[in-house]
């Protein structure tokens, strides 16, 4: 086989059934391992594989809801949800939670999570497509269906939290981007200029260099345990270059305090200091 074939081919794979499923069980372990999700599973199982589906279907439901679908759309692919649904009740009732701690072992979690990436892509070109069948070279909306449809579980995490009883609206995905997030928006960008004839690079070789850059990039964030986003040398320069970012307000009003205490002891000094010459000045006229 030709190596440059490879993208080719590689474009061609199907999702079903292994790279789905390694999508739903990346998906539902990370559900499991949010604070109080094994209580509500316990409490209420309806409302945890609801919580999951939307873990699994997030961008499907955002895609659907911003284009004027049935957000319930994705219900009709009924092996898609039966598959889901299995993987979530052995995730969470797997008796001494077996299934759990055999993924959670090092080389099949970067496995599973590598094939989740995979889906990532494949999600936001399908997404970048289906906005231009109902809106012809609309840039933007190609850009947001993709967006939606690559990283949804966590822009609706709010909404997926409530179900669960919980209300953090300073998690919003929005004010504060993860590293998934921001590289789908980056990804549809990406997909859509070239959908568009804008970029000088064929489809397929773009799927296939940007899922390499996905799958490297999480693998490698998961073995050294790093939460720092690759973006973030970029962002601190175009931050200051087109926003103008300054110092945080806390880390001003720290050096402002400091600046203000050193004032205030030189004060204290210069003050001690003339108080101690005005005695001397005492102790020789008493002389």
């Amino acid at each position: 086989m030709e190596l440059g074939r490879l993208p080719l081919l590689f474009s061609r794979l199907p999702m079903f059934p292994f790279f789905d499923a390694a999508h739903y069980l990346a998906s539902v372990m990370a559900l499991k391992e949010q604070r109080g999700a094994v209580e509500v599973s316990r409490q209420s199982p309806i409302a945890c594989w609801f919580s999951a589906m939307l873990y699994c279907f997030g961008g499907s439901i955002l895609s659907s809801l911003m284009l004027a679908e049935p957000p319930v759309g994705f219900l009709a692919n009924s092996t898609n949800i039966f598959l889901a649904s299995s993987v979530w009740y052995l995730v969470f009732f797997c008796p001494h939670d077996i299934i759990y701690r055999c993924f959670s072992f090092l080389p099949l979690r970067l496995m599973i999570a590598a094939m989740k990436e995979v889906t990532r892509t494949w999600k936001i070109t399908a997404g970048v497509a289906h906005a231009n069948s109902h809106y012809k070279n609309a840039w933007f909306i190609m850009v947001a269906v993709g967006w939606a449809r690559g990283a949804g579980g966590g822009l609706i995490s709010n909404f997926e939290q409530l179900v669960r009883g919980v209300w953090k609206p300073e998690s919003n995905e929005l004010l504060k981007m993860s590293y998934p997030v921001k590289v789908a928006l980056v990804g549809a960008v990406l997909f859509t200029l070239q959908h568009a004839q804008n970029l000088p690079i064929a489809r397929h070789n773009l799927m296939f260099f940007y899922t390499t850059f996905l799958v490297v990039t999480k693998v490698t964030m998961m073995l050294t345990q790093s939460a720092v986003s690759p973006f973030a040398p970029f962002e601190s320069v175009l931050g200051r270059m087109l926003f103008g970012w300054q110092q945080t307000p806390s880390k001003v009003k720290g050096e402002a305090r400091v600046s203000s205490n050193g004032t205030s002891s030189v004060c204290d000094r210069s003050a001690g200091e003339a108080s101690e010459s005005i005695k001397k000045g005492q102790a020789k006229k008493t002389e």
